[in-house]
């Protein structure tokens, strides 16, 4: 039995990679239009504005990961893996283009590539949700090929076809939204799902390409607090977050190290030690650095608080804006972080 790799695609949806914010308005409209563009699925108008704008400024990284998706969406797949691997060796902090190399591979039915791409996106960024989720999916297509394989050299063996239509379950359409999905990441603001299909058969329709939203980030700083019961310790929170990133950007590691709970457990299995140490060493390390935090929303429960936003890293000529959560719990009269993600 083969493995069918269209069902692999109808799995991926698009994540959002926004690096325009340092750069001048001018790159700002021109990404926007690119954005636009493909948006509309006008790919070859994309591509002669991409095309253009990279004539003048060839190193531009917003301008070149839109190209890799519109190669990717117009089905030049070779020249996309190139175009986001040159931009994992230029820019080696972004986890995005390695995400999109996993995809890519993944369509080809490369799933060793495919996996070893998202656990260099870890390893780019541990707290990455999306790599890791998608990393759960090609983990699962290896082992329904290994478990494919099992039975071509021992139709007998009863153990392997329940596991092998437990993983076809998880990817079946009616388990749509509850599975692990691969996904590439795109020059937008918005992720979307393509409809999964079984990724047992053979038959599988061809999937569609999946839409791109493109929607620059918003401009606000922190939303004022709800009123009600909860108003005080929401605008704590706030404060807490904003102080975090105040710390961050002005390469405080005490501060910085401070905002974490000792509750908190580091990504990646990492000890608290060594997560420390690799904290500082990527701060540090930098020239400078700036996070700014946009539309910071909170919600309190209790002694705990989820605090949403999204992130503007700069550092250097790096520019980077994604969205992000933080998980707070408050300990004594302060609100630390116990958990934070990106990406999703």
């Amino acid at each position: 039995m083969k493995l069918d790799h269209a069902a692999i695609m109808t799995s991926i949806r698009l994540l959002t990679l926004v690096t325009a914010c340092a750069f001048m308005p001018v790159h700002a409209d021109e990404s926007a239009d690119v954005s636009q563009l493909l948006r509309t699925g006008k790919l070859v108008e994309a591509m002669a504005k991409a095309d253009a704008y990279l004539a003048s400024k060839p190193g531009d990284p917003q301008m070149r990961f839109l190209k890799g998706v519109i190669q990717r969406n117009s089905g030049k797949q070779a020249e996309a893996i190139a175009t986001f691997t040159k931009l994992t060796e230029d820019y080696p902090e972004l986890p995005e283009p390695y995400n999109n190399l996993a995809v890519l591979y993944a369509g080809q039915g490369q799933f060793d590539k495919a996996r070893a791409a998202l656990e260099m996106a870890i390893r780019t960024n541990p707290s990455y949700s999306t790599a890791h989720e998608n990393l759960g999916d090609v983990y699962a297509r290896l082992a329904s090929q290994a478990y494919n394989k099992a039975l071509q050299l021992d139709g007998a063996n009863a153990a392997v076809p329940p596991k092998l239509a437990l993983i076809r379950e998880l990817f079946s359409p009616g388990n749509k939204g509850q599975r692990p999905s691969v996904t590439v990441a795109a020059a937008a603001s918005a992720a979307a799902a393509a409809a999964p299909k079984p990724a047992g058969s053979a038959s599988a329709a061809a999937p569609a390409t999946p839409p791109i939203a493109a929607t620059p980030p918003s401009a606000p700083i922190a939303k004022p607090a709800a009123a009600g019961a909860d108003t005080a310790a929401e605008q704590a929170a706030q404060e807490a977050v904003l102080a975090w990133a105040k710390a961050w950007s002005a390469k405080d590691m005490v501060s910085y190290l401070a905002a974490y709970s000792k509750e908190f457990t580091p990504p990646g299995k990492q000890s608290r030690a060594a997560w420390e140490e690799d904290r500082r060493k990527r701060i540090v390390g930098k020239a400078s650095i700036s996070v700014k935090i946009d539309n910071l929303e909170v919600t309190v429960n209790g002694n705990k608080a989820v605090a949403k936003y999204r992130q503007q890293y700069r550092a250097g000529a790096l520019s980077v804006s994604s969205r992000k959560t933080l998980q707070l719990l408050k300990t004594g009269d302060r609100w630390l972080i116990i958990k934070e993600s990106s990406g999703g």
